[in-house]
């Protein structure tokens, strides 16, 4: 273990409809800053990177990306130096205005600001080259944390008393969240994944760290793409909170309770099934979410 944990909590959500039961798995409250599947995605990589006698990661995210939050407090945490390679050039001289960047940069990390276009090339050997040579060797943790250790570490979300639910449901975004909870699935247990991205392309790159064919993507609550948010969305967030006392992020567990909520209304699971739902963390995302909101003139998470 890294940081010392809170345990992952199983809470029962009570629904007007008592033909299913569902519960949440509270991974946000394991830590207070590299909660969910980001502290999960991070362990082994962080235990790799000292293992190699590496100083420094070096990661890769947007500009209200969790993951970037995440690197910068588990990095220091973990006592290694940490650089960001932020996608636009437009937001260098706009770190003090946002919540996600201002975070990493107290938490010591270093940023280099790209073009889209250059952020594009990312994982070419020429662009990896070029950042070696202006930083120094570091240990590379890919955008979103997804590779094979990440992966082994989100194999650990789930546990003994887990076995008795009939699905488990996630929301993805690279897919090595989804990929660790079907490597430890039982057989009779089936994981419903669905992506904050519009497209079912992610199959493949989940197929690639998965070794089980018991899951299925639910491609049907993106609203509209990554970090595309509705009133309807902040509306059902906003009860949710309400109702359980559960704050949800909007781009990723937002959008699988709201799908989860509608499956049941429309029949989509039989009587008497039990339902676990990952919460994967993500709300320091949510102050810039409502910078985004306000600007729009839409109501605002709260």
């Amino acid at each position: 273990m890294i940081f010392k944990l809170e345990n992952s909590i199983n809470q029962p959500i009570k629904l007007p409809n008592n033909k299913v039961e569902l519960y949440m798995k509270r991974e946000d409250v394991i830590h207070p800053f590299v909660s969910g599947n980001k502290y999960r995605k991070l362990k082994y990589n962080l235990l790799e990177a000292k293992k190699g006698n590496y100083d420094r990661l070096l990661t890769f995210g947007g500009a209200f990306s969790n993951h970037i939050a995440a690197v910068a407090a588990a990095g220091k945490g973990f006592g290694l130096k940490t650089i960001g390679v932020i996608r636009g050039e437009e937001l260098a001289d706009k770190v003090v205005g946002n919540a996600t960047l201002s975070y990493a940069e107290a938490n010591g990390m270093r940023f280099k600001f790209v073009s889209r276009e250059t952020y594009r090339k990312k994982t070419s050997p020429e662009f990896l080259e070029a950042l070696k040579e202006e930083y120094g060797a570091f240990y590379k943790v890919p955008e979103g944390g997804t590779n094979t250790l990440a992966v082994k570490g989100c194999e650990e979300i789930l546990t003994q008393e887990d076995a008795n639910f009939d699905y488990i449901c996630t929301a993805v975004g690279t897919g090595g969240t989804i990929a660790g909870l079907i490597n430890c699935l039982k057989p009779s247990q089936q994981v419903l994944g669905f992506p904050a991205l519009k497209g079912d392309f992610l199959k493949e790159d989940i197929s690639k760290f998965a070794n089980k064919s018991n899951w299925k993507l639910i491609t049907d609550y993106h609203f509209g793409g990554y970090a595309k948010i509705n009133e309807a969305l902040v509306v059902f967030i906003n009860k949710f909170k309400q109702d359980y006392g559960v704050a949800l992020d909007p781009v990723y567990t937002g959008k699988m309770l709201f799908g989860i909520f509608d499956l049941i209304e429309k029949g989509y699971f039989s009587e008497g099934s039990k339902i676990l739902a990952i919460h994967t963390g993500g709300l320091q995302g949510i102050e810039g979410m409502n910078a985004v909101l306000k600007k729009k003139n839409l109501p605002i998470i709260i």
